[in-house]
């Protein structure tokens, strides 16, 4: 197993804890040194707050640790790498530029919202004329972050504001 999907894993931890909590299951890890300096899931619906994705949770921790960051600076995640579920959407992709992270690793690309390709090229196709790209790469345990992802899928969000009845849907196990 390499090193990658080690930290993945933690991710997925950090997902399926998301998905005890009703909420969508996408859990990350930010690495420096060669160890967690943070990790979070999405709290959407806990907090009532879209902007509540595992990204942002986990960047606010960095950044209220004086231990990680002693210093206010232009680019806190310089010597850091991301390891998310699910492709960072187009908010958290542009926030991760504008915070310098080093390198990104995901599982499943986001067809509806993602910014490291799938969407929208935030993380390096556009040009920025302040903030340097980073390397975003997919494919890391694909296969478990489309599983829980559709595992979720397959209930009643009772958070949404008119929830579909899902009485009929049954989770599909094949993966292209």
């Amino acid at each position: 197993m390499s090193e990658h999907d080690l930290w993945m894993k933690e991710a997925m931890n950090m997902a399926e804890e998301a998905l005890a909590a009703s909420e969508v299951p996408v859990g990350c890890v930010f690495v420096r040194d060669g160890k967690i300096i943070a990790k979070a899931r999405n709290r959407t619906n806990e907090l009532r707050n879209a902007t509540r994705h595992a990204e942002l949770e986990a960047i606010d921790q960095i950044l209220s640790d004086k231990e990680l960051t002693p210093e206010i600076s232009q680019y806190p995640l310089a010597t850091t790498t991301l390891y998310v579920t699910v492709e960072p959407c187009i908010m958290c992709a542009s926030a991760l530029r504008q915070m310098g992270i080093r390198e990104v690793f995901y599982g499943c690309g986001n067809e509806r919202f993602g910014g490291c390709g799938s969407v929208l090229g935030v993380n390096k196709e556009l040009v920025h004329p302040k903030h340097a790209p980073y390397d975003a790469t997919g494919g890391f345990l694909r296969e478990e972050a489309i599983m829980i992802l559709r595992r979720f899928y397959i209930t009643e969000n009772t958070n949404a504001p008119a929830p579909k009845s899902k009485a009929n849907r049954v989770l599909k196990t094949d993966i292209p």
